[in-house]
């Protein structure tokens, strides 16, 4: 699988956890506070950002659980750029 597969199951993922409601890659970028021009090369996979590519490996050592409560804990951190 290709980083640019997971962010495409990321995207879809985050727009069923919104009803299905459509989110422009102009949105999800900006919701990443990054440019649209940057989210979708990684889309794409025209750019491999090392940072995400780390954290998913990461992620997938952990169990699900702990994968739950490592997105919550980083979600109540408020973590930015």
């Amino acid at each position: 699988m290709e980083l640019s597969d997971l962010f495409n199951i990321l995207h879809n993922a985050v727009e069923a956890q919104r009803n299905g409601k459509k989110i422009s890659q102009k949105e999800m970028a900006a919701s990443l506070d990054i440019s649209m021009r940057t989210y979708q090369d990684w889309k794409l996979g025209n750019a491999k950002p090392q940072a995400a590519r780390a954290v998913i490996q990461m992620l997938g050592a952990l169990d699900d659980e702990d994968i739950i409560r490592v997105v919550r804990k980083i979600n109540k951190m408020g973590i930015t750029h």
